[in-house]
């Protein structure tokens, strides 16, 4: 298993890195574009702090922190499609390719997230964050979820490739929902009770608050969620691959 998982990783690696001309480039520069994008919407209409937090932290933490669950998931999803020929090998399986593109989105992530933030501290902002490790128990447990999303879909989406276009349509106003550009704090009640039931709000609010303990998080806020649902999807996703491996492979 560890030399068919070392092949998949070296594999996935070369294929995400070197895909397309530059493809290395388009890694940085999606999280690049969008920070800056808002940044210079804030600036515009003289926005500074958010929450209590500089607006150019909150901004590129919330998206750094979405773009590990959006990424990761939907790398997880693609997985199986991606990987179909090498399944004639007995070796490999397809949750043998989910976990990989999972652990590699997530390893491939980290390496952004520390070079926008290294990007952002010689710009002279401050980007140390007052609680590392509820930093990191935020953005592992956004990996957990992505990973667990991943391989509920990819099943789902195997077996009823209809539900593919379906879930794409959700993960779009995701990047709304969950507060990545606009503070879910001023959303008035009962609205914003029924936005937090989002486990990746609650990444990203968590995130955000191990950055700065001034941070005025939204009420509510609880990790045990997300980690919660990361547990029971990555259960019923390893589960589903069990029950339709044969299937999966022949598909």
């Amino acid at each position: 298993m560890a030399s068919v998982y070392s092949a998949l990783f070296l594999r996935e690696a070369l294929t995400r890195i070197s895909s397309s001309r530059a493809a290395w480039f388009w890694l940085l520069f999606e999280p690049v574009f969008n920070v800056a994008y808002m940044v210079l919407i804030y600036t515009v209409i003289r926005v500074r702090t958010m929450g209590g937090v500089d607006v150019f932290i909150w901004l590129m933490v919330g998206m750094l922190a979405f773009f590990m669950f959006r990424r990761t998931a939907t790398q997880v999803t693609n997985a199986i499609s991606a990987n179909q020929a090498l399944f004639t090998y007995r070796q490999v399986k397809p949750v043998d390719a989910v976990l990989v593109r999972g652990g590699l989105e997530g390893f491939l992530m980290g390496i952004v997230a520390s070079i926008l933030l290294g990007g952002a501290a010689l710009l002279g902002h401050s980007v140390l964050p007052t609680d590392p490790l509820t930093v990191l128990e935020a953005f592992f447990g956004l990996w957990l979820a992505a990973l667990g999303f991943g391989l509920v879909v990819s099943v789902v989406t195997e077996l009823v490739p209809e539900l593919g276009r379906l879930i794409n349509f959700v993960m779009t106003p995701l990047y709304l929902v969950s507060g990545v550009i606009l503070p879910l704090s001023s959303v008035p009640q009962p609205y914003r009770d029924w936005l937090m039931l989002n486990p990746v709000a609650h990444g990203l609010e968590a995130a955000r608050l191990g950055f700065s303990p001034y941070y005025h998080a939204v009420p509510g806020l609880s990790i045990s969620s997300l980690y919660g649902f990361s547990l029971v999807s990555i259960f019923l996703g390893l589960a589903l691959h069990r029950r339709f491996a044969l299937r999966l492979v022949t598909q």
